[in-house]
């Protein structure tokens, strides 16, 4: 599957939640699961170690569904590079009144699975509120 194959999903997969209303979190999504390897690794902004294999994967890319998937996200440009089965996806939002500027970089592993995903997220007052309202989603999803 090509990275531009695996971005059309990924996008679909998103629009299709939104037009169902669906943001709570579910770390049980079919839809994501099926996105994701078995070892993928997610790097937050704000957490230091890379979060490593499937079920922490799955909780981190839930919680920020949630959290960031308001009215108001887009994303507002993509670079592909093909030959490095990799995508920069800058994504735009407001949370509480806080503008968040971010990017989703995203690496497919030969299968089409996503192998490594990295946010990056700006400005400081942005970090601290997607740190805050994330910690709040992740407890809640524990429980």
């Amino acid at each position: 599957m090509s990275v531009r194959e695996s971005l059309k999903t990924w996008h679909e997969r998103f629009a299709e939640k939104r037009e169902n209303g669906g943001k709570s979190a579910d770390i049980n999504d079919p839809g994501l699961s099926a996105q994701i390897a078995d070892d993928a690794v997610f790097h937050s902004p704000v957490v230091h170690t890379p979060q490593v294999g499937k079920p922490i994967v799955m909780a981190y890319l839930s919680a920020a569904e949630t959290v960031l998937g308001n009215d108001s996200f887009r994303y507002v440009r993509e670079i592909v590079d093909d030959g490095a089965n990799m995508a920069m996806l800058e994504f735009m939002l407001e949370l509480d009144g806080i503008e968040v500027n971010g990017v989703d970089i995203i690496t497919w592993n030969e299968d089409g699975l996503i192998q490594d995903f990295k946010v990056m997220v700006r400005p400081l007052k942005a970090i601290n509120k997607v740190w805050e309202e994330m910690g709040k989603m992740l407890e809640k999803m524990k429980g």
